[in-house]
């Protein structure tokens, strides 16, 4: 999951060095160094973005138990999803034009009610196959029983 990490700070970057670079060159051309303060917020923004981005990172883990996939993540507001196997309706494995750049995929779980949201961002394109797999074979199994 380092990649998912590696993309979410070059999308900070992107977005933030525009603007920085603005206001790095809007001071001499304005002829004030009070103007040279404009650099700063995107600057700080970075700096924090930076950190804050590597404490989503390490929040999201998933557990997969003998009835259940558990899912965790978030740093302030933490959130744990359990999915019952055999609630879940359907799984797939997306991969958007950035995510296959690097090399990674996320997986989804589908269950009757609207507000689950299962996802797994960041994982290896061979591994969200075989969870894929994994929990659609455990998903039959244990729907069959209900």
């Amino acid at each position: 999951m380092p990649g998912l990490l590696t993309m979410r700070r070059l999308l900070l970057v992107c977005w933030l060095a525009p603007p920085a670079l603005l206001a790095a060159l809007l001071p001499p051309l304005l002829g004030g160094p009070v103007w040279a303060l404009t650099a700063l917020p995107p600057v700080a923004a970075a700096v924090w973005g930076w950190w804050a981005l590597g404490r989503n990172w390490r929040s999201w883990c998933y557990q997969e138990r003998d009835d259940d996939l558990l899912i965790q993540r978030g740093v302030l507001w933490r959130q744990l999803t359990v999915v019952p196997y055999g609630r879940m309706q359907l799984v797939e494995v997306t991969s958007g034009p950035l995510e296959r750049r690097f090399g990674l995929a996320r997986l989804q779980l589908h269950t009757a009610a609207a507000a689950t949201d299962a996802t797994v961002p960041g994982l290896a394109p061979a591994e969200a196959e075989r969870l894929r797999d994994r929990l659609t074979e455990l998903g039959e199994a244990r729907s069959a029983g209900l």
